[in-house]
């Protein structure tokens, strides 16, 4: 039996596929998480939204991805408000 996948997992598999040049929002990673989990219904992923934002946040506070606001990198990812999306960091 394997082990349940992890939501930062998902997350950060999600954003290596489409590398540092693109940004993803929060809907594909929910649903990308319920389609890997394979736990819930057709509209699960919704659920899923808030956790999305706490890991997308934690990540963001250990380096490992940037949330971006209309394009922008945002200051303090604890503290920002309203719509994101969130990719890797630039290289170099």
């Amino acid at each position: 039996m394997s082990n349940p996948p992890k939501l930062a997992d998902v997350i950060l598999d999600l954003c290596r596929e489409a590398g540092p040049e693109k940004t993803l929002d929060p809907e594909q990673a929910a649903r990308a998480f319920v389609a890997v989990d394979g736990r819930g219904s057709a509209t699960a992923w919704q659920t899923y939204l808030p956790p999305v934002r706490d890991n997308v946040v934690r990540l963001a506070l250990e380096g490992k991805l940037v949330i971006y606001r209309k394009g922008v990198p945002v200051e303090d990812p604890a503290t920002f408000k309203g719509v994101y999306r969130f990719g890797l960091p630039a290289s170099g």
